[in-house]
């Protein structure tokens, strides 16, 4: 038997066919699923597991320390509000600042909503800035610091008594509006703002028409050292539309513009000095102006009482005359009385003029005549008896 002789591959070659090799490596494959499946499912059970355990941890702590947080502080007795300081620069009252802040005694502490009492309190028309704080164990400090006034405001032309009007407003120098319930004395001395029509006037509110701004800005300017004595206002009329006509105390009025109200004000101060220098009154200024500004000059009282000294002179000379005719009357007694009597006697009694009667047409009119008529006069009664008797 020959032997076979071995032929070298040529390329390489698998000695297997595919269907050989799946068939190798199906009992494998099998294996390496089910293997897969139990590491998947333990590691899903382990996260499960460990999710769980962290939410059981959290819920512990939250509920462990809301329970501490509950005995030693929020249902502490030690934590109860017992004392509110309150500290206010003006006329706020004790009970409308815990009414407006919601807050009371006996509350604890730590429930107090710093910030909130905070907010409520800033609304408050009348109040500018709020501070709050906590001091442990039992006490919250409020200190409000409160608009001041700078002068009152109407929509009205005229306000007698700002204080018994419902149309007369507070404003400060922001332009805030406040209707105070307790009116100190100090505010009747504020000056007017009138006319102010072309908005709605809302405490709280701050006003937004340029009129009344620039009213204030006037305002806030007289503020310094030598206005503040020497130009007090007492109104500002804004109704004009296109100036401001102010009257200060000394009833002089003068006429601003809207526009540079500085520089006018240094105008007026220039003629303030010189009326002062000059001690001549100044009546009205008219600052609209910029060159030859119209100045009126009010009449001194020595003028006054120079033009008005003759016909006093006059009065005086005979509320003299008849006081000494009235002590010469009472010096001369009853003779001097009796001759007075006999002489006005004597004198004739002229009849007193008659006043004119209304005239009515069905009535003529009596026209004296030019010529006296001659009188004639009668002749009396006994001496008509003895001529008769004398022809008989």
């Amino acid at each position: 038997m020959k032997a076979q002789a071995i032929q070298p591959r040529l390329g390489n070659h698998r000695v297997s066919t595919s269907r050989q090799r799946r068939q190798q490596h199906l009992l494998d494959v099998k294996v390496r699923a089910r293997r897969a499946s139990h590491h998947r499912n333990r590691r899903i059970l382990l996260f499960v597991t460990k999710l769980v355990l962290m939410i059981g941890i959290c819920a512990g702590l939250y509920y462990g320390v809301r329970l501490g947080l509950s005995r030693f502080f929020f249902d502490n007795p030690d934590y109860r509000l017992s004392t509110i300081a309150i500290r206010t620069d003006g006329t706020l009252q004790r009970d409308q600042v815990l009414q407006a802040a919601n807050i009371r005694e006996g509350l604890n502490i730590f429930s107090v909503n710093l910030a909130g009492v905070h907010d409520r309190l800033q609304q408050l028309p009348q109040v500018d800035e709020v501070q709050v704080e906590r001091k442990m164990p039992n006490e919250i400090d409020i200190a409000i610091t409160e608009r001041k006034p700078i002068a009152w405001i109407t929509s009205e032309k005229a306000v007698a008594d700002p204080f018994a009007s419902d149309a007369a407003f507070l404003v400060d120098a922001r332009g805030i509006l406040m209707k105070e319930k307790k009116l100190l004395p100090e505010y009747l001395a504020l000056p007017l703002i009138t006319g102010c029509s072309s908005e709605a006037l809302v405490p709280g509110k701050p006003v937004d028409s340029f009129e009344a701004k620039a009213a204030l800005e006037l305002t806030r300017l007289t503020t310094t050292s030598f206005m503040q004595t020497r130009f007090q206002i007492r109104d500002v009329d804004v109704s004009k539309g296109y100036c401001l006509l102010v009257t200060d105390k000394n009833h002089t009025q003068v006429t601003f513009g809207f526009d540079n109200l500085a520089l006018q004000m240094l105008r007026l101060e220039q003629f303030l000095v010189y009326s002062d220098d000059a001690q001549r009154p100044i009546e009205t200024v008219n600052l609209l102006v910029a060159r030859n500004i119209p100045v009126t000059f009010a009449q001194p009282a020595s003028a006054v009482i120079s033009e008005l000294e003759p016909s006093l002179q006059m009065v005086e000379r005979k509320r003299l005359e008849n006081g000494s005719d009235e002590q010469k009357a009472k010096s001369e007694g009853e003779s001097g009385l009796s001759a007075d009597r006999e002489i006005r006697k004597a004198e004739p009694v002229h009849p007193a003029p008659r006043k004119a009667l209304p005239y009515s047409p069905g009535v003529k009119k009596f026209h004296a005549s030019p010529t006296p008529l001659p009188v004639r006069r009668a002749i009396p009664l006994q001496r008509f008896n003895q001529q008769d008797k004398s022809n008989g």
